[in-house]
């Protein structure tokens, strides 16, 4: 009876670790690979599974999410033969299971050593000012050189972050000198600049100052003349008119009368003025004779009335 219940017991454990050996059960976004005797027989995708017991046994499990690795610091040469320590994240993820368990034996360690060269490679390439703006195509460079490595692994390279560039403290120094005196520079030209500006427009208002006096000037002098020679011409127009209508007014009865007697009245008003002036003047002897100057005068006034007519 003893002998019966071990057996069973026995057989019982027997189904249970063939259980535990055939029945498994994958999680979501894993991939297990299966081999059979030693020899690759199948990758399990999420769910359950049942296996043959003592002949397949599960060699590698895979996680499918993408991963993010460290890339350790380490020392780069730029271009102008300058030391920076540089240190990034590597973005990956396993698409071929199968090409990941056998490709190579720690893809993750093989990409790491990799990413290092590769960084150590494109750094050399650029000089140190440059680094810093280069960031983008820099991650781009490395992403592409770890692509073409990793596609016999099944292993896809998604993308690769720089995480710091330490420069050595002296060229830190160096280069926060340089740029204040950068900054000192443009600000001394800015402030060139606006002074120049300033002194242009200060010129070119004095000069458009001068060329509106000047043409104010110039208008005023037009208009002066223009006034002058009106004036002129209006005195000119005036003393024609006089001279027309004394002439006319000598025709008319009692016009020569009336001549001889305004003549008479202004020759007495001027002798007048001489005798009065302080002056000695040296007269005619017939200046007394006011008969005769009239005379004179009249004839003087005959003749200009004929030229005047003849003129008309």
């Amino acid at each position: 009876m003893e002998g019966g219940t071990f057996v069973v017991i026995l057989l019982a454990l027997i189904v249970v670790i063939a259980i535990a050996k055939t029945a498994v059960v994958v999680p979501q976004q894993n991939a297990y690979v299966v081999e059979r005797l030693g020899k690759y027989s199948s990758t399990l995708d999420a769910g359950l599974h049942i296996l043959v017991p003592f002949v397949d046994a599960i060699r590698y499990r895979h996680v499918l999410k993408e991963n993010a690795v460290d890339i350790p610091e380490q020392v780069c040469i730029t271009r102008d033969n300058v030391q920076v320590h540089v240190d990034g994240v590597l973005y990956m993820r396993v698409l071929n299971p199968e090409r990941a368990s056998y490709g190579i034996s720690n893809y993750q360690f093989a990409l790491t050593q990799l990413a290092q060269t590769s960084l150590r490679s494109e750094i050399g390439k650029i000089e140190l000012d440059k680094t810093f703006e280069a960031r983008t195509t820099i991650n781009a460079q490395v992403v592409n050189e770890l692509d073409k490595a990793s596609e016999p692994w099944g292993v896809k390279v998604l993308r690769y972050e720089i995480k710091n560039i330490t420069p050595p403290k002296d060229v830190l120094n160096a280069m926060e000198k340089q740029m204040r005196a950068e900054r000192e520079k443009r600000a001394l030209i800015l402030t060139s600049e606006g002074e120049r500006d300033a002194a242009i427009n200060q010129a070119e208002g004095e000069k458009q100052q001068v060329i509106k006096a000047s043409e104010a000037k110039k208008q005023q002098q037009i208009n002066e003349a223009e006034g002058a020679a009106a004036a002129i011409l209006a005195i000119a127009q005036a003393t024609a008119d006089g001279l027309r209508k004394v002439a006319e007014s000598t025709k008319v009865p009692g016009g020569q009368e009336a001549v001889q007697l305004r003549v008479a009245e202004q020759y007495i008003a001027k002798f007048g003025e001489l005798a009065k002036s302080s002056n000695t003047l040296v007269l005619p002897a017939s200046i007394s004779d006011v008969g005769s100057m009239i005379a004179l005068a009249m004839n003087a006034i005959k003749q200009t009335g004929t030229s005047v007519s003849a003129k008309s």
